[in-house]
């Protein structure tokens, strides 16, 4: 599905990350654990083709990258951003439905099928319930899950989601982490990132550590994951305890 060998990412004269090189098939959840500032989503925005490559290759779907039109990489990859703000208030029904902008064509207005769509994406993520408010009065959290819902509109191939779970409550992290698992089921091949090594455990087959733009590690979540990496990563001691029913969690040593 998407295939990134020897890759240098950054903006005009400077570079940000350089040498990542990584494969994701389809059904595959990877995940990119990384501090603040690390090329997160500086690497996020090259493999979407809003910046551009500085080294190595990208290819999607067996295909380089920049070959691509924007009408295509829409229809085949998802995102949702780190951040969104809202000036027009459109309702949070209107808003998923941009989702179904590169299915449409020129000047056409979505139609039943497209409308049928976003709806199945509100009620997949229990939000149907904001459909007529609009986005600029429902919370932070609720907007993120309106992000979500707007990339599964798509009906991508690929989706790609930068922390999306920042800024959602207990309950919606866990429906957003669900959520990815059951398209990764049907097919869809799910990269994201997040700052909770958790989320790699809980639902990701790879990780990939990032550190200073450099892939630090890569590889199944219980491989890659530990004291040591955490430490060179975030600059702070963690256990990884190894939990009796199967999986890991992280627990930081906290110093008084």
């Amino acid at each position: 599905m998407l295939h990134v060998r020897g890759l240098a990412f950054g903006f005009p004269g400077r570079t940000v990350g350089r040498d990542v090189s990584f494969g994701l098939a389809a059904g595959e959840v990877m995940c990119v654990l990384g501090p603040n500032g690390g090329g997160k989503t500086t690497l996020f925005r090259t493999l979407l083709g809003l910046l551009p490559r500085q080294a190595g290759s990208i290819d999607l779907n067996g295909e380089a990258l920049e070959s691509l039109s924007r009408a295509r990489i829409a229809r085949l990859v998802g995102y949702v951003p780190q951040g969104h703000a809202d000036y027009f208030a459109y309702s949070v029904l209107e808003f998923v439905l941009m989702g179904r902008t590169s299915h449409l064509d020129a000047y056409s207005m979505p139609g039943r099928q497209d409308r049928a769509v976003a709806e199945r994406a509100l009620e997949s993520l229990n939000i149907s319930h904001l459909a007529a408010r609009p986005v600029t009065e429902i919370s932070g959290g609720e907007r993120q899950l309106a992000l979500v819902a707007r990339a599964l509109a798509q009906e991508p191939s690929l989706l790609v989601l930068d922390e999306p779970t920042a800024g959602l409550d207990y309950g919606n992290q866990v429906r957003v982490l669900e959520r990815m698992l059951r398209l990764a089921g049907s097919g869809i091949a799910v990269l994201f990132s997040s700052h909770d090594p958790d989320h790699a455990f809980l639902c990701a087959q790879r990780a990939l550590l990032l550190a200073e733009g450099r892939s630090l590690a890569l590889g199944p979540p219980a491989e890659v994951i530990n004291a040591d990496t955490l430490e060179r990563l975030y600059g702070v001691s963690v256990r990884v305890l190894a939990l009796e029913e199967g999986g890991h969690t992280c627990l930081p040593a906290l110093r008084l």
